[in-house]
């Protein structure tokens, strides 16, 4: 069923990861089975009911079985005799616990033609999520949502591994700012049309995945290789339902402009050519799916996803006009580059001049980057009102991105 999130989950032919010590499709334990052995690794969320694998005369020694699902309870018992250990697969939820590949929007938006926003399976997600303790969740949901962001983070780095192989490795370019800035506004046209450059020069835009500043910025990469009149066009069509508040009149006009100027991207590397990466939290569920980044890796875990954002953005940060959550972002950013966690920063490219005098982060970081133990740093922020300018300080920003996964 296209666009169901829930198809690809369990039994499914593309592997989360390369890693070696993970077995994650069918072909893959095949390949294992040959050997008689599965010692040691881990086998996560087979469907191994279906044309059941013959396990008996397989070293299964401290083989671990995440959600996998055997033939029968004998098969289970007989496993853990012989040294496995099983987390079977937990009950029904909305979001599955072991995703192979990140969403799309159409993932996301899954459900709105038929009911709405409240309808959608993004929307559905975080009503389960509210109803099972929020950021405090019962240790059996705890533990399901701990498997899905870790699947998201293995699918996050096959995403970054076909970026690299068709792209390069420029640097990825995060761009932040205010969630309540509304569609069509100064800061709103400001962000899209830096993305649209950036995007178009082969960088790869990274947003944490929600409406005003970081729905402006995917929209701009998703019209990457159309000219600017489309974009501005494609603005004016969103105006009419500015304010996320607004949640299905927002959410249409979104996919108005999908169907209106369809995305030419196809695969992982297309995709984010034209849409960007987006890594929103079902933490702050209640504001609409951003439906213009090419791949989205959704995170229950708040704190993962933001380490994720700025891990990524090694090749400079954009902060566009934005209070308190961006200015968090700020100085946890700058915090990375001070200590070089990871590895070589790119600028720091404040936009709006007179909001970051009222909200004076330069006095601040200028002398804070000055004292870093890897030599003064200070020449990486730059205020500007141009996007000419942040382009240039971008372009000095062309380091590898970091390996989100090693952690």
């Amino acid at each position: 069923m296209s666009g169901d999130p829930l198809q690809p989950v369990l039994g499914g032919t593309i592997p989360f990861d390369a890693t070696a010590h993970e077995i994650e499709s069918r072909a893959e334990l095949d390949h294992h089975l040959a050997a008689k052995s599965l010692a040691g690794l881990v086998v996560l969320g087979l469907r191994l009911d279906l044309d059941p694998p013959a396990l008996a005369d397989v070293d299964v020694s401290g083989t671990l079985f995440v959600g996998c699902r055997l033939a029968s309870d004998d098969v289970e018992i007989d496993l853990i005799r012989r040294g496995a250990h099983l987390i079977p697969p937990f009950d029904a939820r909305p979001y599955p616990t072991h995703p192979a590949t990140l969403y799309t929007p159409e993932d996301l938006s899954y459900g709105f033609a038929a009911d709405g926003f409240a309808g959608m399976y993004d929307t559905r997600v975080y009503d389960h999520f509210v109803a099972h303790g929020g950021a405090s969740p019962d240790i059996r949901e705890a533990i399901a949502q701990r498997l899905h962001d870790a699947g998201i983070d293995n699918a996050l780095l096959k995403a970054l591994a076909a970026w690299v192989e068709a792209h390069g490795r420029a640097g990825a370019v995060g761009i932040m700012g205010g969630h309540a800035a509304p569609r069509g506004s100064a800061a709103y046209r400001m962000a899209a049309t830096l993305a649209w450059r950036l995007a178009g020069a082969g960088r790869l835009v990274v947003t944490g995945g929600g409406p005003g500043v970081m729905e402006a910025a995917n929209l701009g990469a998703y019209f990457s290789e159309r000219p600017a009149g489309q974009l501005d066009e494609a603005i004016t069509m969103l105006s009419a339902a500015p304010h996320f508040a607004d949640h299905d009149p927002y959410t249409a006009a979104a996919l108005a402009v999908r169907a209106a100027f369809p995305a030419p991207g196809s695969g992982i590397p297309g995709r984010l050519l034209h849409g960007g990466l987006a890594l929103p939290t079902w933490l702050y569920g209640h504001e609409p799916a951003n439906l213009f980044a090419g791949q989205i890796g959704k995170y229950f875990s708040n704190a993962v996803r933001e380490d994720s954002i700025l891990r990524l953005s090694r090749g400079g940060i954009v902060f566009a006009p934005g209070w308190a959550g961006t200015v968090q972002e700020i100085f946890q950013a700058a915090t990375k580059t001070f200590y070089q966690t990871d590895g070589p920063s790119g600028a720091f490219v404040f936009l709006g001049v007179d909001h970051w005098r009222e909200l004076p982060v330069e006095e601040l970081l200028r002398p804070l980057l000055a004292k870093s133990p890897h030599g003064d740093q200070s020449n990486l922020v730059v205020v500007t009102d141009s996007l000419d300018e942040a382009m240039d300080a971008l372009a000095l920003g062309d380091v590898d991105p970091a390996p989100v996964g090693d952690r």
